[in-house]
């Protein structure tokens, strides 16, 4: 990683992301404040959003979601002057991605369209992967500061084109667990080790990264939270939506996210997302 420049960063959102992305900053060197909806007992943060980024020049939202990234830019628009910039890390849906960029620039504020892949631990190691949409300048002159929390930054054209791969990718995600979680209920109700039957996945074509973390956990019946099940069904309804933007028909996506809301709604929302085992859970 190069040396950066010393620039001001406010983190707006202390999720799991966010505080493991403040304090990677912070252990940088980088001058940072924050800023979350219910107050972190934290050095570094302020009693509102607007303390956080009056003077900073980088803003960077790691918030939960559409509605609240549009409160949120509403409430410290006055601080959001040219020379500044706005970089979003939330995933959220593609028309307030395009309303997020249109307000910056009407402005004159930078704006990068920056969600990320990877959870809790990538956060607090700093290896995240971020897709990165917008002015090709813009990634350039901020690589530095996305380095610290990033293992690879991937640009990926205009504003925007970020959003629909993190959604599209969680799509993937969230369609492999459920995939895990019937394989698994199947392979239990006949007996099976779940020793054998991870073996064989990890073995097997069928194999992924994401089935070697979430098997042993969902046979054990433990979720401890790296990305919560209320924020994936989020992530599906925005799938969702876009789907029908397009006139695609996306039967897979859509039985996924009925299941994720049932959970849900049964108290799961703050579990991880492997929970979608707890369907077969007696």
């Amino acid at each position: 990683m190069n040396e950066h420049p010393k620039y001001k960063v406010a983190i707006i959102g202390l999720g799991i992301i966010g505080t493991r992305c403040a304090d990677k900053l912070i252990s940088a060197g980088i001058d940072v404040t924050t800023w979350n909806r219910t107050k972190k007992d934290r050095p570094d943060s302020t009693d509102t959003a607007i303390a956080a980024t009056a003077n900073a020049q980088v803003i960077a939202f790691y918030l939960k979601d559409s509605l609240a990234c549009k409160a949120v830019f509403q409430d410290i628009r006055k601080t959001l002057l040219p020379g500044k910039i706005l970089i979003n890390h939330s995933t959220i849906d593609l028309e307030t991605t395009q309303w997020l960029e249109k307000q910056c620039k009407s402005i004159g504020c930078g704006f990068l369209d920056c969600p990320f892949t990877g959870s809790k631990i990538a956060a607090q190691n700093g290896e995240l992967v971020y897709y990165a949409g917008g002015d090709d300048n813009l990634i350039k002159q901020y690589r530095n500061i996305l380095e610290i929390t990033s293992k690879e930054i991937i640009p990926v054209g205009k504003a925007g084109n970020a959003t629909v791969i993190k959604v599209a990718t969680n799509l993937i995600s969230a369609s492999t667990v459920q995939a895990l979680s019937e394989s698994l209920a199947i392979a239990k109700a006949n007996n099976i080790p779940t020793e054998s039957f991870i073996a064989a996945v990890s073995g097997n074509a069928c194999g992924s990264a994401l089935a070697a973390m979430k098997l042993p956990t969902m046979a054990s019946g433990e979720y401890d939270t790296h990305f919560s099940l209320d924020n994936m069904l989020k992530d599906a309804n925005y799938a969702i939506q876009l789907a029908k933007s397009a006139e695609l028909k996306t039967p897979g996506i859509q039985t996924t996210a009925n299941v994720m809301k049932q959970l849900c709604e049964k108290g799961a929302e703050q579990l991880d997302y492997s929970a979608l085992f707890k369907q077969f859970e007696n």
